[in-house]
């Protein structure tokens, strides 16, 4: 097959970027065979780099599809001819002028080779023997000659995505922290929040664009700000709310005038001891604290330090609440109407049965209510869970 030209058919002179395009192409080479399907995946995946479109690539899939074999030899041109009518049917109907302007732009990213004929038509001529004598058209030679380059390019662009993609992902888990820890405070912690919360739906807004990783590193160090400071204006609450110490119980029995004994035997094989009646206007639970507790063993988790007595098991409730669904009001509105350890054993009895309770915080309460009208009594709920441990196989 001979070579013609190289030169542009009519009008189109030869500038400058012609001559740097067929330099980017290359010329002639003993480089090995590229297969057609992988540079052009290769070039889908790195075609930034070159200054190529999706469409760009749309035009030059129809183009290798013209040529037969599986690879593209870059020792020799390796011309396409097919008119613009077939070119136009295998681009999904892409009009004409349109292919001009894509084909134009393939040739000047170096990935194509135009060899006009003398009259600007696409043809090729059968030699006397096997094969063509010449050929008019595109030379796919040069995505053989540039396939490492390709191919590098194309692994350079996976891992500017990959990079891209997980700075997005800690951006989005951060400000999803930040979101849900600003709601918390919201609903359950004294304080002004609105700025926080502001803050937190402005920077959500930017994510709803398509960002490169300069715009993603400036939303990045805008998020850690805002993480910042949500932790800084929550750490005070946390101290006061999650420790579990003697200084959160006393808050918590505010408004109770019972005195707690300090200590109660617990015997987990021993039988219940007759409760003695409390004086008038006492509200002890007229429960032993074991039968509580073997009702309830769940509770025994979220006391470090075991549950010896009834403040034990108030600390406990106090702490494990939040983790439940039960909001601090809803919490202090049952102390306030059980007394401090009714309302312990009400939350130890929803704990050790969550899976069954949609809203703990709207069961506690309703409890609370009942309790105030003298229509609630723990006994039940603790000996309901005691048969349903004792109808469990072993």
């Amino acid at each position: 097959m001979q070579h013609i030209s190289t030169t542009p058919f009519g009008r189109r002179p030869v500038t400058a970027g012609l001559l740097a395009a067929q330099a980017r192409a290359g010329t002639e080479s003993d480089c090995a065979p590229a297969d057609k399907w992988t540079v052009l995946r290769d070039l889908g995946q790195a075609r930034l780099a070159f200054g190529l479109t999706d469409r760009d690539l749309t035009v030059l899939a129809a183009l290798v599809s013209f040529h037969r074999e599986a690879e593209i030899a870059g020792d020799s041109p390796v011309i396409v001819f097919p008119s613009n009518a077939a070119l136009s049917q295998r681009a999904h109907g892409m009009a004409e002028s349109t292919l001009r302007r894509h084909l134009a732009a393939l040739v000047g990213a170096g990935m194509l080779l135009r060899h006009d004929s003398p009259n600007g038509k696409r043809y090729a001529v059968q030699g006397w023997g096997e094969g063509l004598d010449r050929a008019f058209g595109f030379d796919l030679a040069p995505l053989a000659r540039r396939a490492e380059e390709i191919a590098e390019a194309a692994r350079l662009a996976r891992l500017s995505a990959e990079r891209l993609r997980r700075l997005r992902e800690s951006i989005v888990l951060r400000l999803r922290d930040c979101e849900k820890l600003v709601a918390y405070a919201v609903e359950e912690l004294p304080g002004n929040w609105d700025a926080l919360a502001d803050a937190v739906v402005l920077t959500k807004r930017q994510l709803r664009r398509k960002l490169d990783m300069t715009a993603l590193q400036v939303l990045d160090a805008q998020v850690s700000g805002l993480a910042e400071r949500v932790n800084k204006a929550l750490q005070p609450h946390k101290t006061e709310r999650l420790d579990g110490n003697d200084g959160e119980f006393e808050r918590h029995i505010q408004y109770s005038t019972k005195t707690y004994i300090d200590s109660e035997p617990c015997k987990e094989n021993a039988r219940a001891e007759p409760v003695v009646p409390e004086p008038e206007g006492e509200a002890d639970p007229k429960l032993p604290l074991y039968l509580v507790l073997r009702a309830c063993p769940e509770i025994r988790g979220y006391a470090p330090h075991g549950i010896h007595d009834w403040r034990d098991l108030i600390a406990a409730a106090a702490f494990v609440r939040g983790m439940i669904g039960i909001s601090a009001d809803a919490w202090e509105e049952a102390q306030h109407r059980m007394t401090p350890a009714v309302a312990a054993i009400a939350v130890a009895c929803i704990l050790q049965s969550f899976d069954r309770i949609q809203k703990p915080g709207g069961y506690l309460r309703a409890l609370a209510r009942k309790a105030e009208e003298g229509a609630f009594s723990p006994g039940p709920m603790v000996m309901a869970l005691l048969r349903v441990e004792n109808g469990t196989p072993a």
